[in-house]
């Protein structure tokens, strides 16, 4: 059910003038805010100038013809319900009207329920239409191919490749570390495909329970679960034409594995508690920073749902692979940046030097934080390399070096120093430390408790034997 519009405003435009009087008081009693209009040229003039929701437009006007009125809103580009005034002899132009863009039809002398049916219906139209344009930018890829920048061999080479896959209308599974820009590497697969005009629907499969995440991709009926109070359409519905993007597709349950299966091989779904299969013409697009294939040899991934979904597969390398790429990153992001944040900022050489020698855990997403945050803190115009994070201007990572007559450091202080330098390399982001040490996420809060309240190595002895363990 669509919810009425809260807009009531109208437009009567009629060169009659105890006609218009009547209607707009009749019209004004019962909550509507009505603007008049003796004239098409007036009527143009008034409908730019207030917007209104609803035009009740005469045929028969002293200047210009009612179509021609109607030709002029549609030009200015004016979202308005036209409900054409029409009087005894002049239908074929009212429907001559209809097929020009106007709603609706009313012959004169018209009831004034009839008008207000009218007037309603026009509004609800007008409410679904700017609800289809919504959903059609929210659904469209943006051009994300100017921002897909970069001049090293490994960029060149993903170019070339993913060219060729955007041709094809195979399954596509998208590799690379966090933060290496896999979505918009599905963005320009999808810009670049002959779906290019359907939507390009993205699917967060981390962000969602599972339960949550089954209604959101294959939909549901009223009444098949509580608070299931009216049909959902699943996104793979929404995406029909075009290409779903399944981001993170290796963190997805059993249950889901098994139902996108059946997805990729047959084109045909249920929704929840429905059963009537709904067929569906779609690309499916998938990227994950994990290592599916090992995820198939332990069994936390299906072998032939792997296979569906990488008919074609795309390793997006990491930045640290690519950093002739990042002054020309820099540069990019600066510009985006300023313009985002009302600046008129830049990195100075010696800045751009410290950036493109740190290796960049965190990819180019890490990248577009620091310079995002040393603009917003910096004092002047010119940011030097001093404003830089710490972390990115230490260009390595190690214990401090022993001197000759320091005490060697136990295995459990190297540790300590390591794990440490490891969170402040990565800016405190304890899922990407976690990665880089090998160990749970678990077991990494349970060493940081242990080890931040240390003021210094001799503090490890209070770290029994198997807090000090990182498998």
């Amino acid at each position: 059910m669509i919810a009425e519009p809260t807009g009531r405003t109208v437009l009567l435009v009629d060169d009659d003038d105890t006609f218009r009087h009547v209607l707009q008081s009749e019209l004004s009693r019962r909550g509507y805010e009505v603007a008049v209009a003796a004239t098409g040229r007036e009527a143009v003039d008034t409908a730019s100038r207030l917007f209104p929701d609803v035009v009740l437009l005469d045929l028969r006007l002293p200047d210009v013809d009612g179509l021609e009125v109607l030709g002029q809103l549609r030009e200015r580009q004016l979202n308005l319900g036209v409900i054409v005034l029409t009087g005894h002899g002049t239908i074929d132009t009212a429907i001559q009207a209809i097929r020009l863009g106007a709603y609706d039809y009313l012959e004169k002398p018209c009831q004034l329920e009839k008008v207000e049916l009218a007037i309603r219906k026009a509004r609800e139209h007008v409410a679904l239409m700017e609800r289809r344009n919504v959903l059609q930018d929210g659904y469209s890829p943006p051009d994300v191919r100017s921002a897909f920048v970069g001049t090293s061999p490994a960029f060149q080479d993903l170019q070339r490749k993913l060219t060729r896959i955007a041709r094809s209308d195979s399954s596509t599974l998208i590799l690379g570390e966090t933060g290496v820009g896999k979505e918009m590497v599905a963005t320009l697969l999808h810009a670049e495909s002959q779906r290019k005009d359907a939507p390009f629907v993205v699917v967060d499969c981390t962000a969602l329970d599972e339960e949550l995440l089954r209604s959101e991709l294959f939909g549901h009926e009223r009444g098949a679960f509580t608070g299931a109070t009216r049909q959902k359409h699943g996104l793979f519905e929404v995406a029909h034409g075009g290409t779903l993007f399944l981001d993170e597709v290796g963190d997805t349950s059993a249950e889901i594995q098994s139902k996108l299966l059946r997805v990729l091989e047959t084109g045909r779904f249920r929704r929840l508690g429905g059963n009537r299969e709904i067929h569906v013409d779609v690309r499916v697009v998938s990227a994950t920073n994990r290592d599916l294939e090992d995820a198939v040899r332990t069994g936390r991934f299906r072998e032939d749902l792997f296979f569906r979904l990488a008919t074609l597969s795309l390793k997006v390398p990491p930045l640290r692979e690519r950093k002739e790429d990042i002054p020309v990153l820099v540069e990019h992001y600066t510009k985006l940046l300023n313009r985002r944040l009302s600046l008129s900022a830049r990195f100075d050489d010696a800045a751009v030097a410290v950036m493109a020698n740190y290796s960049w855990p965190g990819n180019v997403r890490e990248l577009i934080h620091v310079m995002e945050q040393a603009l917003v803190l910096a004092d002047g115009d010119v940011i030097g390399a001093e404003e830089l994070p710490a972390a990115v201007r230490r260009q390595h990572v190690a214990p401090p070096a022993t001197g000759a007559n320091d005490e060697p450091l136990s295995l459990r202080a190297l540790q300590r120093r390591h794990v440490l330098a490891v969170i402040e390399r990565v800016g405190g982001n304890r899922t990407r430390a976690a990665e880089i040490l090998k160990v749970s996420e678990r077991n990494l809060r349970r060493l940081v408790k242990k080890y931040a309240s240390a003021a210094d190595a001799d503090a490890d002895a209070d770290v029994d034997e198997d807090d000090s363990t990182l498998a």
